[in-house]
């Protein structure tokens, strides 16, 4: 099968669309025929040798695929040529990819193949952050930062669908437009406002229930200073660095809870579980147009390259799609 694949670790140049084997599901995986994938930071890391998949992944880049069955095992849910989305552990970049079929998703029937590879990885991780690990509730408040990345664009619509106030923080005016769009009742550009003042100022002083960062170092000190009183803050990534010198006294004199976690490591039950938790609320919202996946380009698989360099340029609002023809 072709498959975008690499020799070594290094920029955006070492990616080549070759020959891959075919991959073989397990007794308990789907095998689909890949139309549509999307990029996801995790990619780039992997890429440059920063990230290396879980033992049983594929070495394949690729966290999110949207494609038809062209095999499922006895007793599954999905029968041949049924049109499925998921996310995957690897593999994502290439024509045939295995799913596991508890983590195996039905497309909309409106959906592009564009659309449901731009759903998979973004909305479960904004899902799992807000919800089943953030304990996001309506009438509370959530600040999401990268308002106009894919997870932001993700979480910024499920938390507006959950009844939570929702403020975003991004870097340009284009940027903070699409999050007010979507449901963002306050957008804050992060180069020219301290978001910490801003959320202060339009709480009353209070500060928010939840704060949802993937920066990471360069946010910490402010994130402490926006959230409320026995506020969370998720971290699912460190884009602007890991290292940074901390004071831990806001989290015991306010009783935060600080957490971190990444999809991809999850025990597939808890995956599984999640899947089925997202799909209930999820499905019918998108079905329904109230939910939406957000896409910014659509490249061709021959030209992964120049779509991890657009990546790399932070232009992007919400996905940038792999077209596997």
């Amino acid at each position: 099968m072709r498959a975008v694949l690499y020799d070594s670790a290094g920029g955006a140049e070492v990616l080549y669309v070759g020959e891959a084997p075919d991959p073989q599901p397990a007794a308990d995986e789907l095998l689909i025929r890949v139309r549509a994938t999307a990029l996801n930071r995790a990619d780039l890391l992997q890429r440059r040798g920063a990230y290396p998949p879980p033992p049983d992944a594929s070495p394949i880049l690729g966290l999110e695929a949207a494609g038809e069955v062209v095999y499922a095992p006895e007793g599954a849910p999905f029968a041949i040529g049924e049109r499925v989305m998921a996310v995957v552990t690897g593999g994502g970049y290439a024509e045939y990819a295995r799913v596991p079929v508890g983590m195996a998703m039905r497309v909309p029937p409106a959906f592009t193949w564009e659309q449901a590879a731009a759903l998979p990885e973004v909305f479960l991780t904004a899902y799992l952050n807000l919800f089943t690990l953030g304990g996001l509730q309506a009438g509370e408040s959530v600040l999401i930062h990268a308002g106009g990345s894919g997870v932001g664009t993700a979480a910024i619509q499920l938390a507006r669908e959950a009844g939570a106030r929702v403020f975003a923080t991004a870097g340009t005016p284009e940027k903070l437009a699409k999050c007010r769009e979507l449901g963002a009742q306050l957008a804050i550009n992060y180069k020219h406002e301290a978001f910490a003042v801003a959320v202060r100022g339009a709480t009353d002083g209070r500060g928010v229930d939840l704060i949802l960062d993937c920066v990471g170092a360069p946010n910490w000190a402010a994130n402490l200073e926006a959230l409320s009183i026995g506020g969370r803050l998720m971290l699912i990534g460190f884009l602007g660095g890991s290292k940074a010198n901390l004071d831990l006294a806001p989290i015991l004199t306010k009783s935060l809870r600080v957490s971190g976690t990444t999809l991809r490591r999850m025990p597939l039950p808890q995956k599984i579980a999640l899947t089925r938790a997202f799909e209930a609320f999820a499905l019918p919202r998108f079905e329904s147009g109230a939910l939406q996946p957000i896409i910014d380009r659509v490249f061709p698989l021959s030209q992964a390259a120049e779509a991890h360099r657009y990546m790399e340029s932070n232009q992007n609002i919400g996905k940038i799609i792999l077209r596997v023809d």
